[in-house]
């Protein structure tokens, strides 16, 4: 398990003096990050040898969004490789332990050179201890969401400069901000689950398509042809009685 500390920053909240659900994503993202930049792995050496890391899927559960200043640990952990798929959990916990935000993903290994996946090799995952940790005892969800055939078309989104990542993609977590936008503001995410399909690039026209479910939303964002760059389930919080 690869773990670092936190303190939830101003810059990281949301209206409501919560660490946001972007600021969420963010945390799980550099946390595998900061263990790849440790193990020699990172971007330095996935560009070196025409590699990367892609996302294809986010299951997250929160809990509760911890507060302004509040102090929390971040881990993650692979749980298993096989093929070209990598399989990893997070966690968000409070300092008494307690979890905030539990999180399972699926990702696959790229040749950026031959424009394909390609299968993990050892050399590529030295280090990361899989097979010591075990899975995260959460309630996996299927990788792939239904998409509802009834939608409403939002008002197209242009990808700038501020969506794009070392990827020169629109980062995983910018396609969960750009569906959480467009949903009312009382909506509470109690679940985001993402299956992404193909990567947006700067200049690109997002075409969101938003359709209800019995415990949220469901945003496809789609190019100018209705084929999905991501599809986005957003289950909300019940409220207390």
């Amino acid at each position: 398990m690869y773990s670092f500390d936190s303190r939830v920053r101003y810059s990281e909240t949301d209206e409501k003096g919560r660490l946001s659900v972007t600021g969420i994503i963010n945390y799980l993202q550099d946390c595998s990050t900061f263990q790849s930049e440790d193990l020699g792995l990172g971007i330095e050496y996935l560009t070196k040898n025409h590699r990367a890391w892609w996302l294809s899927s986010w299951q997250i559960v929160i809990e509760r969004q911890p507060r302004l200043g509040e102090q929390i640990v971040i881990s993650t952990w692979p749980y298993d490789f096989k093929g070209m798929y990598g399989y990893r959990n997070f966690t968000i916990r409070d300092m008494e332990g307690e979890f905030l935000v539990k999180a399972n993903s699926i990702w696959f290994f790229f040749d950026t050179e031959a424009g394909r996946p390609v299968k993990v090799q050892e050399k590529d995952v030295r280090g990361y201890g899989t097979g010591e940790e075990k899975k995260l005892d959460m309630d996996y969800a299927p990788r792939r969401i239904a998409v509802p055939s009834e939608c409403e078309i939002k008002e197209p989104i242009i990808v700038g400069k501020h969506h794009i990542d070392t990827n020169h993609h629109v980062n995983n977590a910018q396609y969960v901000e750009m569906a959480r936008e467009i949903l009312p503001n009382h909506f509470e995410v109690a679940e985001v689950r993402v299956e992404y399909k193909k990567a947006a690039v700067l200049g690109d026209m997002v075409m969101p398509h938003v359709s209800r479910t019995e415990d949220g939303y469901v945003v496809a964002l789609c190019d100018t042809q209705e084929t999905p760059y991501a599809v986005i389930g957003l289950r909300g919080r019940k409220k207390q009685a």
